[in-house]
Parts: structure tokens; C-alpha cells; sequence
């Protein structure tokens, strides 16, 4: 059975034109992939969980804003992890210079013995929907679009 997550897509407008925050996942598996990596912050749907409950609990875990304003559902896009997240758009604020993620554990090196913790999401940025484009994982691309469309 898939996986099923929940996320935000945070977004402002400057200067007229939308600008979306995305998040860069932590850990050393993605510490040098830029383009194509960043992502909405979401996560997994606890049992018995509200999507957009979910979606608002893991920004604030994932990013350390609240999660405040009215959300607009977006739709469910599939990762080719087979992965369904489910997207909400709400309007807001936050200063990536603040971000503070939760983290999580893993053995590293491999075969190492070494565990270390790792920040779930090392950096947040603002991004226009072009570059925005560029930088998200192409499976949650259809959510800046759809995010376009309500905006229009």
C-alpha cells in the first residue's frame, strides 16, 4: 500500500507575483543535489489523522513556523516513489534564516557503527514559481501550477 503524506505550500506575494517557500532535505544523502530535490515540507498521515491536520503538523515540525491562515487544497500528486501526498496552499510568512527542523538518526558512514543526527530539512528559500520549477521535485511541480491557477 502507498505511502500517504501531507504538505503545505507556503506562498506571498511580492511585488504582485507569487513566491512559494520550499524546503532542502537534510541529511547526507542530498547534501550535494540542488536542482530537482527541494520539496514542499510534508510528511507521512498518522492513523486516524486529517490530511491537512497532518500537512499543518509537519510544517511546524519540519520548518518551526506555525502553520496559520486559511488552506486552499491543491490536489494529490504521486512520487515515483509511489508515494500520494496531498497538497494545501496557504498564504503567509516565514524568514528561512529562522528555520528550525526536527531531526532524525541514521547510521553514517555506512556499516560505520556511527549513528548521527541529522536535521530532517537543512534550508528553506523563497523561490518565484521559475525558479521554484527548477528546484522541486518534478513529481510536486503540478502543485506550483495548480497553485498558478488559484492565484489567477
Amino acid at each position: 500500500m502507498a505511502v500517504v503524506s501531507a504538505g503545505l505550500l507556503l506562498y506571498r506575494l511580492s511585488g504582485g507575483k507569487p513566491e512559494v517557500l520550499l524546503v532542502h532535505p537534510g541529511g547526507p544523502f542530498w547534501q550535494r543535489k540542488d536542482l530537482g530535490s527541494w520539496s514542499i515540507p510534508k510528511g507521512e498521515v498518522r492513523a486516524g489523522e486529517e490530511p491537512l491536520a497532518a500537512a499543518c503538523r509537519e510544517f511546524t515540525e519540519e520548518t518551526g513556523f506555525p502553520a496559520e491562515g486559511d488552506a486552499c487544497p491543491l490536489g494529490e500528486v504521486r512520487q515515483r516513489s509511489g508515494k500520494r501526498v496531498h497538497a494545501w496552499a496557504m498564504r503567509g510568512e516565514a524568514d528561512p534564516a529562522l528555520l528550525e527542523s526536527n531531526t532524525f538518526e541514521l547510521e553514517w558512514p555506512p556499516r560505520s557503527g556511527r549513528v548521527q543526527t541529522f536535521p530532517e530539512v537543512d534550508r528553506a528559500a523563497w523561490f518565484d514559481l521559475d525558479e521554484a520549477r527548477r528546484r522541486i521535485l518534478p513529481a510536486q511541480a503540478p502543485l506550483l501550477d495548480r497553485l498558478a491557477a488559484l492565484l489567477d
